[in-house]
């Protein structure tokens, strides 16, 4: 077997693998200010750039948005590659090099490192050398983390995070762009009616108000959720209060700890209680939790040893 054809073979165990997009098109939803500034960076940089840090709270769209640059690049039609930091460094202890493992697979195309900021020390070592490769991949690295604080105390490379900040893009977080929303959600209500056969026509004032006015600690991966959610069980031809059943607001009280409206509410807060939450939902199970929120279990994990949520 080739050293490419060993390569693929392995790829499955270490969850390494060439995504087929999941949509025709990889056009941002949202007329707002930052939304149509987020176009303008991917229009400007897709058909140039070597390397991007994606920067977004958790939710974000942050694989989206490496979608539509490398959808923009001059590689367009070669692979675009998805590899969480925990498969490529579990494909590293196997005593893998970037350089054999992730060329033979990506190519001329496009790898995309979500969560780059859990790299061990040693994956980032190769990373970097991966990088000063003549073949090597368009590279684009995802962060919830504030990368540039990490490398002044020690806690990432300086010199890889300054290989991939020469170019950054900051995507906002939903709570920041609430105009945005009901354009969201008709997009999600169009794209599941089509996909569970419904036929729903349009949202009433007082869902759309709630909506609107909701935290969004998951951003834009949790209002797919709500909205997908809604559509199932709508039995109407338009989508009221009573089928946002999954919507839980901040300010409901129950068994577990929720936030006074009185009290203004730290983000961390926010989204500890959001996992929490979904992982009630999910009755504990936390493959099924994380697929929720739109993160890896690696990254799940890690969230809930810092909210001492496992108990």
């Amino acid at each position: 077997m080739s050293t490419s054809g060993q390569i693929l073979a392995c790829l499955p165990a270490v969850r390494l693998a060439e995504l087929e997009p999941r949509e025709a098109d990889f056009a941002l939803i949202g007329e707002g200010a930052s939304t149509q500034r987020l176009r303008l960076q991917i229009e400007r940089i897709g058909p140039y750039f070597r390397t991007v840090l994606v920067r977004g709270e958790m939710g974000t769209g942050k694989e989206l948005v490496a979608r539509a640059l490398h959808e923009r690049s001059g590689c367009s039609l070669e692979s675009f590659v998805v590899c969480h930091s925990s498969s490529l460094d579990e494909l590293m202890s196997k005593g893998g090099d970037a350089d054999r493992c992730v060329i033979p697979v990506a190519g001329s195309g496009t790898l995309f490192v979500d969560g780059i900021e859990e790299l061990s020390s040693g994956a980032q070592c190769q990373l970097l050398r991966l990088l000063e490769q003549r073949l090597c991949p368009k590279i684009i690295g995802s962060t919830s983390r504030d990368l540039r604080s990490m490398a002044a105390t020690g806690g990432f490379r300086q010199d890889l995070y300054h290989r991939l900040a020469m170019v950054e893009i900051a995507i906002e977080p939903l709570r920041r762009r609430t105009e945005e929303i009901p354009g969201l959600v008709m997009h999600f209500v169009e794209r599941f009616s089509l996909l569970y056969e419904r036929h729903i026509d349009a949202v009433d004032a007082d869902a759309m108000d709630k909506l609107r006015t909701h935290a969004w600690p998951g951003n834009v991966r949790e209002l797919e959720n709500v909205v997908r959610n809604a559509v199932l069980q709508c039995e109407d031809r338009v989508l009221a209060v009573d089928d946002l059943s999954s919507l839980v607001e901040l300010n409901d009280r129950g068994d577990d700890e929720r936030l006074s409206i009185e009290t203004p509410a730290r983000l961390e807060d926010v989204v500890r209680q959001h996992v929490h939450r979904v992982l009630r939902e999910c009755s504990g199970n936390k493959v099924r939790a994380a697929e929720m929120l739109g993160i890896s279990r690696s990254t799940l994990y890690r969230m809930l040893e810092g909210c001492s949520l496992q108990g």
